[in-house]
């Protein structure tokens, strides 16, 4: 099967930083599907993993975790799914990943595709979809039927991937008060029609614009950008008793103990957590990545799907991850089609 994988882990302007190789098609077992990748969309956590080290992979390593496509075939202890299924998922990031023909993923982190969207728009919600869900909903606790309707919520991050889905959840579900950074008028008038109240200029001072804007005070944070940069003012801004959550790793020590007189709460997301750790609750993504597809068909939320990269080789996954790495992306990146 056609394939884009590296064996280098190398700066994305290095040649041989993402390579086109042809590997062997895999068959699915236990409770995987074997699915014919259709699209596919490109993530921070691409480049991260792929970011320079000294590590040597002695076979080909597939990066990706954003795909639509069909079920070709199931392993014998399946019950989710079928062979014709049209599905889309994040998948696990300790197993080869999407950016290839065909894909092996535990049914268990798999949704059936919203009927109303093409591969490509599809492939474009799994991972920012779960990532936000779990972030407002398991990690901050917040009600997604509505009891904590009226609450405000600061999003660090508003007009990337995440924060693009996660405006709509907060709005739509939850009925939040949206506050969200965005320092150009692109990204301002993108995160506006998602949903978001009101806008503050991430390189700016956040404290006094958000307070300018007559809030002493959020309920709930989340930081999908430069956690380092973002704690202290979100520190100063948290609500007592208020909730922080991020997405983003921290590269120095984090003064936790800014929000013990506040008894506020800091907590992470990481979306790989359930599959990493084969969690009883794995089948919670499932259901989830279900409720998107609802939430989608029904024209509640809508799919963010920024820029189309074209077809899925190793010269336009670089352009991808070059852009991304850039840091001025709205919306998502996908790439459809062999």
């Amino acid at each position: 099967m056609k394939a884009v994988a590296l064996t280098h882990y190398l700066p994305i302007d290095h040649p041989d930083a993402l390579l086109d190789v042809d590997l062997p098609k895999p068959q699915a077992t236990g409770r995987d599907l074997l699915v014919k990748i259709e699209a596919i969309a490109v993530n921070p956590v691409d480049y991260k993993v792929r970011s320079p080290k000294d590590k040597v992979e002695t076979t080909p390593r597939v990066l990706g975790w954003d795909a639509a496509g069909v079920v070709e075939a199931v392993g014998p202890e399946v019950t989710l799914f079928k062979p014709g299924d049209a599905v889309f998922y994040a998948g696990d990031i300790t197993r080869p990943g999407s950016n290839a023909e065909y894909q092996l993923v535990d049914e268990r982190i798999v949704g059936h595709k919203p009927d109303s969207l093409n591969f490509a728009d599809a492939a474009a919600l799994p991972l920012t979809a779960i990532t936000a869900w779990e972030a407002l909903f398991d990690r901050l606790g917040i009600s997604k039927t509505g009891a904590d309707a009226g609450k405000t919520v600061l999003i660090i991050g508003g007009a990337g991937g995440v924060g693009s889905i996660a405006i709509q959840l907060a709005k739509e579900l939850a009925g939040l008060k949206i506050i969200t950074t965005a320092s150009r008028p692109e990204s301002r008038e993108w995160v506006k029609q998602l949903g978001a109240d009101a806008t503050v200029d991430h390189t700016g001072d956040v404290v006094a614009q958000v307070r300018a804007l007559g809030h002493q005070y959020v309920d709930y944070a989340l930081c999908f950008n430069d956690t380092d940069a973002h704690f202290p003012a979100l520190a100063e801004l948290i609500a007592p008793q208020g909730m922080i959550a991020t997405i983003v790793e921290n590269t120095r020590p984090l003064r936790l103990d800014a929000l013990k007189s506040k008894s506020a709460g800091f907590v992470w997301e990481f979306m790989f957590t359930r599959a990493m750790f084969q969690t009883p609750d794995m089948i919670e993504q499932h259901k989830l990545l279900n409720e998107i597809a609802t939430l989608i068909d029904s024209g509640k939320i809508k799919t963010t799907v920024g820029a189309h990269y074209g077809v899925i080789n190793a010269a336009n996954l670089k352009h991808a991850h070059a852009t991304l790495e850039a840091g001025k992306m709205i919306g998502k990146i996908v790439l459809a089609g062999f």
